[in-house]
Protein backbone atom coordinates (compact mmCIF):
# COMPACT_ATOMS: atom_id res chain seq x y z
CA UNK A 1 0.00 0.00 0.00
CA UNK A 2 2.76 2.48 0.92
CA UNK A 3 4.66 1.59 -2.09
CA UNK A 4 1.65 2.11 -4.39
CA UNK A 5 1.23 5.31 -2.88
CA UNK A 6 4.61 6.77 -3.03
CA UNK A 7 4.05 5.56 -7.19
CA UNK A 8 1.21 8.00 -7.23
CA UNK A 9 2.85 10.64 -5.68
CA UNK A 10 5.85 10.19 -8.13
CA UNK A 11 3.43 10.21 -11.00
CA UNK A 12 1.56 13.16 -9.95
CA UNK A 13 5.09 15.39 -9.30
CA UNK A 14 6.06 14.11 -12.76
CA UNK A 15 2.45 15.29 -14.10
CA UNK A 16 2.56 18.65 -12.50
CA UNK A 17 6.48 19.02 -13.35
CA UNK A 18 4.99 18.46 -17.11
CA UNK A 19 2.42 21.10 -16.95
CA UNK A 20 4.30 23.91 -15.57
CA UNK A 21 6.73 23.10 -18.34
CA UNK A 22 4.02 23.01 -20.74
CA UNK A 23 2.18 25.92 -20.05
CA UNK A 24 6.41 28.15 -19.89
CA UNK A 25 7.39 27.49 -22.68
CA UNK A 26 4.02 27.56 -24.76
CA UNK A 27 3.72 30.95 -22.96
CA UNK A 28 7.22 31.81 -24.13
CA UNK A 29 6.59 30.31 -28.03
CA UNK A 30 3.30 32.56 -27.86
CA UNK A 31 5.21 36.05 -27.02
CA UNK A 32 8.42 34.64 -29.37
CA UNK A 33 5.78 34.45 -32.43
CA UNK A 34 3.43 37.13 -31.82
CA UNK A 35 6.62 39.36 -32.64
CA UNK A 36 8.63 37.31 -35.17
CA UNK A 37 7.82 34.82 -37.97
CA UNK A 38 9.61 31.50 -38.07
CA UNK A 39 11.54 32.91 -41.57
CA UNK A 40 13.25 35.20 -38.79
CA UNK A 41 14.75 32.34 -37.37
CA UNK A 42 16.15 31.12 -40.59
CA UNK A 43 17.44 33.90 -41.58
CA UNK A 44 20.84 34.10 -40.67
CA UNK A 45 21.26 38.51 -41.27
CA UNK A 46 18.35 38.29 -38.94
CA UNK A 47 19.94 36.67 -36.54
CA UNK A 48 23.18 38.95 -36.67
CA UNK A 49 20.84 42.19 -36.79
CA UNK A 50 19.06 40.90 -33.86
CA UNK A 51 22.27 39.86 -32.27
CA UNK A 52 24.33 43.39 -32.69
CA UNK A 53 20.84 44.76 -31.02
CA UNK A 54 20.90 42.64 -28.00
CA UNK A 55 24.28 43.63 -27.57
CA UNK A 56 24.01 46.97 -27.16
CA UNK A 57 20.75 46.24 -24.97
CA UNK A 58 22.86 44.18 -22.99
CA UNK A 59 25.54 46.83 -22.09
CA UNK A 60 23.12 49.58 -20.94
CA UNK A 61 21.60 47.00 -18.81
CA UNK A 62 24.28 44.88 -17.74
CA UNK A 63 23.34 44.04 -13.97
CA UNK A 64 19.41 43.73 -15.09
CA UNK A 65 20.04 40.97 -17.71
CA UNK A 66 22.63 39.64 -14.96
CA UNK A 67 19.73 38.95 -12.47
CA UNK A 68 17.47 37.90 -14.80
CA UNK A 69 19.61 35.01 -16.22
CA UNK A 70 20.62 33.83 -12.44
CA UNK A 71 16.57 34.19 -11.65
CA UNK A 72 15.45 32.40 -14.69
CA UNK A 73 18.42 29.73 -14.29
CA UNK A 74 17.15 29.38 -10.59
CA UNK A 75 13.71 28.57 -11.71
CA UNK A 76 14.64 25.96 -14.34
CA UNK A 77 16.62 24.36 -12.26
CA UNK A 78 13.98 23.80 -9.16
CA UNK A 79 11.67 22.53 -12.15
CA UNK A 80 13.91 19.88 -13.31
CA UNK A 81 16.34 21.43 -15.80
CA UNK A 82 19.34 20.77 -16.80
CA UNK A 83 22.97 22.41 -16.69
CA UNK A 84 23.78 22.30 -20.71
CA UNK A 85 21.82 25.25 -22.27
CA UNK A 86 21.85 27.36 -18.75
CA UNK A 87 25.55 27.60 -19.40
CA UNK A 88 25.87 27.62 -23.50
CA UNK A 89 23.20 30.43 -23.37
CA UNK A 90 25.27 32.40 -20.49
CA UNK A 91 28.46 32.20 -22.97
CA UNK A 92 26.14 33.19 -25.80
CA UNK A 93 25.37 36.10 -24.66
CA UNK A 94 27.92 37.30 -21.72
CA UNK A 95 31.10 35.82 -23.01
CA UNK A 96 33.24 32.83 -21.37
CA UNK A 97 34.17 34.18 -18.18
CA UNK A 98 31.19 36.13 -16.95
CA UNK A 99 28.82 33.92 -18.29
CA UNK A 100 30.41 31.01 -16.73
CA UNK A 101 30.10 33.22 -13.44
CA UNK A 102 26.43 33.24 -13.72
CA UNK A 103 25.48 30.14 -14.78
CA UNK A 104 27.55 29.14 -11.48
CA UNK A 105 25.48 31.21 -9.17
CA UNK A 106 22.15 30.24 -10.98
CA UNK A 107 22.76 26.26 -11.06
CA UNK A 108 24.38 26.30 -7.79
CA UNK A 109 21.72 28.15 -6.32
CA UNK A 110 18.91 26.80 -7.31
CA UNK A 111 20.37 23.12 -7.24
CA UNK A 112 20.87 23.76 -3.45
CA UNK A 113 17.35 25.50 -3.52
CA UNK A 114 15.51 21.35 -4.81
CA UNK A 115 18.02 20.09 -2.24
CA UNK A 116 16.36 21.54 0.66
CA UNK A 117 13.19 20.81 -0.78
CA UNK A 118 14.26 17.27 -1.76
CA UNK A 119 15.26 16.48 1.85
CA UNK A 120 11.84 18.10 3.63
CA UNK A 121 9.28 16.78 1.32
CA UNK A 122 10.96 14.11 -1.07
CA UNK A 123 13.35 12.66 1.09
CA UNK A 124 10.57 9.05 1.73
CA UNK A 125 10.38 9.16 -1.99
CA UNK A 126 13.95 9.65 -3.02
CA UNK A 127 15.25 7.06 -0.78
CA UNK A 128 12.50 4.08 -1.86
CA UNK A 129 13.43 5.14 -5.54
CA UNK A 130 17.44 5.80 -5.48
CA UNK A 131 18.74 4.28 -1.99
CA UNK A 132 19.52 0.60 -3.25
CA UNK A 133 21.12 1.23 -6.37
CA UNK A 134 23.28 4.70 -4.81
CA UNK A 135 23.53 3.26 -1.12
CA UNK A 136 27.06 2.72 -1.75
CA UNK A 137 28.15 6.11 -1.62
CA UNK A 138 26.69 6.35 1.88
CA UNK A 139 29.99 5.66 3.61
CA UNK A 140 31.55 7.64 0.86
CA UNK A 141 29.84 10.96 1.81
CA UNK A 142 30.07 10.06 5.56
CA UNK A 143 34.21 9.89 5.26
CA UNK A 144 34.80 13.17 3.36
CA UNK A 145 31.61 15.61 2.47
CA UNK A 146 33.07 18.13 0.79
CA UNK A 147 35.58 16.28 -1.40
CA UNK A 148 33.07 13.15 -2.12
CA UNK A 149 30.64 15.65 -3.16
CA UNK A 150 33.40 18.13 -5.65
CA UNK A 151 33.83 14.16 -7.03
CA UNK A 152 30.01 13.35 -7.57
CA UNK A 153 29.62 16.65 -9.50
CA UNK A 154 32.33 16.16 -11.80
CA UNK A 155 31.85 12.94 -13.15
CA UNK A 156 28.16 13.25 -13.51
CA UNK A 157 27.17 9.73 -12.56
CA UNK A 158 23.44 10.64 -12.84
CA UNK A 159 21.70 13.56 -14.85
CA UNK A 160 21.59 16.96 -13.26
CA UNK A 161 18.74 16.86 -11.95
CA UNK A 162 18.49 13.57 -10.33
CA UNK A 163 22.39 14.58 -8.94
CA UNK A 164 19.99 17.49 -7.02
CA UNK A 165 17.98 15.50 -5.08
CA UNK A 166 20.34 12.24 -4.56
CA UNK A 167 22.24 14.14 -2.06
CA UNK A 168 19.09 14.13 0.26
CA UNK A 169 19.80 10.37 0.61
CA UNK A 170 22.80 10.94 2.75
CA UNK A 171 22.19 14.34 4.82
CA UNK A 172 24.82 16.33 3.47
CA UNK A 173 25.12 19.79 5.30
CA UNK A 174 24.29 22.35 2.73
CA UNK A 175 27.36 24.63 3.22
CA UNK A 176 28.80 21.04 1.54
CA UNK A 177 26.62 20.71 -0.99
CA UNK A 178 26.75 23.87 -2.87
CA UNK A 179 30.37 24.57 -2.18
CA UNK A 180 30.71 20.76 -4.33
CA UNK A 181 28.11 21.80 -6.62
CA UNK A 182 29.82 25.16 -7.23
CA UNK A 183 33.34 23.55 -7.54
CA UNK A 184 32.55 20.00 -9.17
CA UNK A 185 30.10 21.67 -11.90
CA UNK A 186 32.70 24.63 -13.05
CA UNK A 187 35.05 22.35 -15.13
CA UNK A 188 32.20 21.38 -16.91
CA UNK A 189 29.94 25.43 -16.90
CA UNK A 190 33.52 26.57 -18.55
CA UNK A 191 33.87 24.39 -21.30
CA UNK A 192 30.28 24.67 -22.31
CA UNK A 193 30.23 28.82 -22.13
CA UNK A 194 33.18 28.66 -23.84
CA UNK A 195 31.26 27.47 -27.02
CA UNK A 196 28.43 29.28 -26.18
CA UNK A 197 30.36 32.39 -26.71
CA UNK A 198 32.77 30.60 -29.51
CA UNK A 199 28.93 30.92 -31.70
CA UNK A 200 28.50 34.19 -30.63
CA UNK A 201 32.26 35.21 -32.32
CA UNK A 202 31.08 33.02 -35.22
CA UNK A 203 27.96 35.23 -35.77
CA UNK A 204 29.95 37.90 -35.81
CA UNK A 205 33.11 37.34 -37.91
CA UNK A 206 30.88 35.57 -40.70
CA UNK A 207 28.78 37.54 -43.24
CA UNK A 208 27.43 34.26 -44.31
CA UNK A 209 26.31 31.40 -42.51
CA UNK A 210 29.09 28.77 -42.15
CA UNK A 211 29.29 25.34 -43.12
CA UNK A 212 29.60 22.49 -40.77
CA UNK A 213 33.42 21.94 -41.34
CA UNK A 214 33.95 26.04 -41.42
CA UNK A 215 32.17 25.77 -38.08
CA UNK A 216 34.51 22.86 -36.44
CA UNK A 217 37.96 24.63 -38.06
CA UNK A 218 36.79 28.11 -35.70
CA UNK A 219 39.02 28.45 -32.66
CA UNK A 220 36.70 29.50 -30.69
CA UNK A 221 34.71 26.15 -31.39
CA UNK A 222 37.93 23.84 -31.49
CA UNK A 223 39.18 24.22 -28.47
CA UNK A 224 36.30 24.31 -26.32
CA UNK A 225 35.37 20.91 -27.81
CA UNK A 226 38.88 19.93 -27.20
CA UNK A 227 38.59 20.82 -23.84
CA UNK A 228 35.20 18.81 -23.62
CA UNK A 229 36.68 15.59 -24.87
CA UNK A 230 39.48 15.77 -22.39
CA UNK A 231 37.00 16.31 -19.75
CA UNK A 232 35.20 13.25 -20.73
CA UNK A 233 38.32 11.21 -20.96
CA UNK A 234 39.25 12.64 -17.29
CA UNK A 235 36.17 11.66 -16.01
CA UNK A 236 35.84 8.27 -17.18
CA UNK A 237 39.35 7.44 -15.24
CA UNK A 238 37.88 9.79 -12.38
CA UNK A 239 34.86 7.30 -12.27
CA UNK A 240 36.36 4.11 -12.87
CA UNK A 241 38.56 4.94 -8.97
CA UNK A 242 35.56 6.50 -7.69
Amino acid sequence: MKIKKSLLNQKNIKVAVGLVYLIIVSLFLYVIFLKFNYEDFTNYKFIQANRDYFASFKEKNILLISLLLIFSTIVWVILLGFGTPVALISGFIFGKWYGTFLALVGLSIGASILYIIGIYFLKNLIKEIFFEKFKYLEKKFKKRELLVMIIFRIIGIVPFFIGNILPALFNIKLRNYFLGTLIGITPSVFIIASLGNGFDSLFSSKEQMPNLIEIIKFPEIYFPLIGFFFLLTTVFFIKKKF
